[in-house]
């Protein structure tokens, strides 16, 4: 029996998260693979020029928190508009603030809260019913192996990381049956600007063991294309120099 991987070619994705680290990456990925990309991110100006690198007739963003249930809407609207459907949803979208429970003020903890879980959930919510109501596509949540336990200064963050983690088995098991595939990517540490001043400084030498975001994102795309007889719930990815826990 041949093996074959499917072609992106055509594929319309949408990435939340996407002007930096796995996010932009994985945009860049897919459009090199022959996909049709709608990017979110908070900041106009870089969906702009990850745009304007990409070519306009791949690439549309928006721009907005997808927290909330409104931008979340405009980025389907927008895939549905420009390309006519969606086959691929990846909440990539987040926020690390590493410290004790009482280090970050109350709106500081409510945004990573509502970012890392709220925007994986009503990014889904809105990109996703069109592929249910097709029968088929894919929804690859970016977590963190930190969804699998807890370690000092990180019990928010796990928390919210455990959340997706629940998440992805509920919808696994609600949308399999409907032909969308629901696959859960956890990365270790990725050597990104991801919690820069809030837990992580830039040119630390442990940077230098990390991820880099290019890693990720080509397991993302390797999921994307699996057959359709093939399904990967979890994909955990480290680094050779990081320790598993």
């Amino acid at each position: 029996m041949n093996f074959e991987l499917q072609s992106l070619s055509g594929k319309v994705v949408v990435i939340s998260g996407a002007t930096s680290g796995i996010g932009k990456e994985t945009a860049r990925l897919m459009v090199q693979n022959g996909a049709k990309v709608v990017l979110n991110a908070r900041g106009s100006e870089k969906l702009q020029a990850l745009q304007d690198e990409l070519g306009a007739d791949s690439v549309k963003y928006v721009a907005g928190d997808c927290s909330l249930p409104e931008v979340s809407r405009a980025v389907a609207d927008e895939a549905l508009k420009a390309f006519g459907t969606i086959d691929i949803v990846i909440p990539n979208a987040g926020v690390g603030l590493y410290g004790s429970i009482f280090d970050w003020s109350d709106d500081e903890v409510n945004n990573m809260m509502r970012t890392n879980f709220e925007g994986t959930v009503h990014f889904i919510r809105a990109c996703a019913k069109v592929m249910v109501e097709k029968g088929v596509g894919d929804i690859i949540i970016v977590c963190s192996v930190a969804g699998f336990y807890g370690a000092a200064k990180e019990a928010i963050y796990a928390g919210t990381k455990h959340a997706q983690v629940g998440l992805a088995a509920g919808l696994d098991h609600e949308l399999r049956e409907k032909g969308v595939r629901v696959s859960l990517i956890a990365p270790s540490g990725v050597s990104t600007n991801f919690a820069f001043g809030t837990g992580r400084t830039p040119g630390a030498p442990r940077l230098d063991m990390y991820l880099k975001p290019q890693d990720v994102a080509m397991q993302i795309v390797h999921i994307a294309r699996q057959p359709a007889s093939v399904r990967m719930p979890l994909t955990t990815v480290i680094s050779m120099e990081q320790q598993s826990n």
